[in-house]
């Protein structure tokens, strides 16, 4: 880049690390929350403006090192979270994160609309994707065990700009998986009651029908979370192992008992009807948001006590156990109940009804709302984690990245975090929640994989521009087959010859990788295995459930991702261009101006890794 440390829009910050900290440690104040010099004043801000091309250039090519996100960003919260769960914790804050609103709620919606009985090979595929997304989060969380989960990832393998993007839609899955849960919570509070689902909601004759049943319910059991949260992870931790043992304990109920009242005439049209093999893949995309959760459990790898133990069992564990009772469950209500008369908003609790066993649809409801608890207690912790690690990057303001010092807690980005998720709670529809929540987390998934593929295959130092060039040609026929198979599919309901041409362009970029581009690191501690072969099965998959997603969804997913561009060429670019020329000029210890091109990571092709020399902060691709 043109320009030294010296003389660029970052000098830093503003001042110096140092300095920084001291003034926020006083309070609230304008630097708690815009600190880098592009803000000190509205010349400042008029000249990084100006200055935007070349810093969005520098950000796009940049990419974090795993000792950056390890140390100094983290650093960036001024106190360290405590280091007290095990892989027992994980596995039960998987089960509590995964198995809630999707299973009790939109099973009977999916199966109702889209995929009838067959709603149990939705689940399977769901849940096969899934799997591979577990196997490539599970290698970055123990080899960057840090609260930013994949956006940490991204920052280290695909670079800021990516990272950013995948940031906004990390925060908007989250949001809107809460709000999900929390609208399930009183539906199914609701038949509790012996009340229809609406019943406590209020209607808005003036909004439009998606928004117009407001649901004060949610936003105080979002409350009651967000504080149960904010005062211990370790005690969250007790309380959701207690609760989702229990809830297992009534999903082994809600399968034997069910099962006494099966009648396989009600799968007579499995696979069929109502919309045939489409609609079994159409319901796969937004069953999929019954899988969403599992992430935020590798937002806890910096509270783990052994990462490299505990991550693999607890995400891998726990994934097992949850696509198991999915399958089992769902195959459960299609025998209980043909698929055209499940209820959409409490499929379980009405089925036991309609077969005669009135009264084991309180238990069902108790099961499925202390699922639905879980699931709250771990979003919200996840959500914060999330949002703690971007604020670090200044990508967010750093007062949502502080950690309370007593309780060793991100105090301010989960409140934050329970603010929006209320809002949205209190007026969205759970069918729009739904797909809008498929489409970001399937997104960032597919990026995860992606730079899963980077991570192994491309590192400064080692890999040469000759299989740098093919590794790229790979990946492309990759994707562009993987996107050309969903385009085909979603926009056709006849034909195959577009599958005879993706299919094999897509083995063919993925043979290519393992046999023409050497891997240029190895996994330290515990990697994905079947590489190339598994990360390209999960683009591949990733990609398909997108293509099986409604016009609305992505409209939405747009406006959105416009909404985000503002903000980042806004305030979020200049902020973090600032933050890592201060990180890149105390990664220099101040002996020397460097010019941020030179600042880049350097490998031993021996380790395959370990970073030399004391300025390997930024590598620039």
């Amino acid at each position: 880049m043109t320009g030294s440390l010296s003389e660029s829009g970052g000098g830093g910050g503003g001042g110096g690390g140092a300095n920084t900290m001291r003034r926020r440690s006083r309070g609230c104040t304008k630097d708690d929350f815009l600190p880098e010099k592009s803000f000190q004043s509205w010349s400042n801000y008029m000249t990084a403006l100006k200055d935007t091309p070349a810093r969005f250039k520098n950000r796009l090519l940049t990419r974090s090192l795993d000792d950056t996100e390890l140390h100094q960003v983290k650093a960036q919260s001024h106190h360290e979270m405590k280091r007290s769960l095990s892989w027992w914790d994980l596995i039960w804050f998987g089960v509590g994160a995964v198995i809630g609103a999707g299973i009790f709620v939109l099973t009977g919606q999916e199966a109702n609309q889209h995929a009838g009985s067959a709603v149990v090979l939705s689940y399977a595929i769901s849940g096969v994707s899934a799997m591979l997304s577990v196997f490539c989060y599970t290698e970055f969380a123990v080899e960057i065990p840090v609260a930013g989960g994949s956006f940490a990832y991204l920052r280290v393998e695909l670079g800021d700009f990516m990272a950013f993007i995948a940031a906004g839609n990390i925060i908007l899955e989250y949001v809107i998986s809460g709000a999900a849960v929390a609208r399930s919570w009183t539906s199914y509070f609701a038949t509790l009651c012996n009340q229809e689902p609406q019943t406590f909601r209020i209607t808005a004759h003036n909004l439009s029908p998606d928004y117009s049943h407001l649901d004060p319910i949610a936003v105080v059991v979002i409350i009651v979370i967000c504080i149960v949260s904010v005062y211990s992870v370790k005690g969250s931790s007790r309380l959701n192992y207690v609760s989702s043992i229990i809830h297992v304990i009534i999903i082994i109920f809600i399968i034997i008992a069910g099962l006494t009242h099966a009648d396989t005439k009600n799968l007579a049209y499995f696979a069929t009807e109502p919309n045939g093999f489409r609609g079994i893949f159409q319901a796969s995309a937004v069953l999929f948001f019954a899988y969403v959760g599992f992430d935020a459990v590798s937002t806890m790898a910096e509270e783990t006590k052994n990462p490299g133990k505990d991550i693999p069992i607890g995400l891998i564990g726990s994934m097992t156990i949850v696509t198991f009772a999915y399958c089992v469950m769902a195959l459960t209500l299609c025998l209980m109940v043909p698929y055209n008369q499940i209820d959409k908003d409490a499929p379980f609790t009405l089925a036991f009804e309609k077969v005669g066993m009135k009264w084991a649809k309180y238990i069902v409801a108790v099961g499925a709302l202390k699922g639905m608890t879980t699931v709250l207690l771990v979003t919200v912790i996840g959500q914060a984690r999330y949002l703690t690690h971007i604020a670090r990057t200044h990508m967010m303001p750093p007062w949502l990245a502080q950690v309370n010092e007593k309780l060793g807690t991100p105090v301010n980005a989960t409140v934050v975090m329970m603010i929006a998720t209320a809002i949205i709670a209190f007026f969205t529809n759970l069918d729009i929640l739904s797909n809008l929540l498929s489409i970001s987390t399937l997104f960032i998934f597919m990026l995860v994989a992606v730079a899963l593929l980077v991570r192994r295959y491309y590192a400064s130092g080692v890999t040469t521009t000759r299989d740098r060039n093919k590794f790229i040609t790979c990946v492309v026929l990759i994707l562009g087959s993987s996107i050309a198979t969903a385009a085909y599919w979603g926009s056709t309901h006849t034909g195959w010859i577009a599958y005879a041409v993706t299919g094999p362009t897509w083995f063919i970029g993925t043979l290519g990788l393992q046999l023409f581009v050497p891997q240029a690191r190895e996994p330290k501690v515990w990697g994905v295995p079947l590489v190339p072969w598994l990360p390209s099965a999960s683009i591949a998959v990733n990609i398909f459930l997108l293509g099986s997603i409604d016009k609305d969804s992505f409209i939405r997913f747009g406006i959105w991702t416009c909404l985000l561009m503002v903000y980042y060429f806004l305030f979020g670019l200049h902020a973090s261009y600032d933050t890592a020329m201060e990180m890149a000029k105390l990664g220099d210890n101040g002996d020397n101006v460097m010019e941020l091109g030179e600042v880049e990571e350097h490998k031993s092709s021996a380790t395959h890794g370990d970073v030399e020399g004391s300025s390997g902060n930024i590598d620039n691709i």
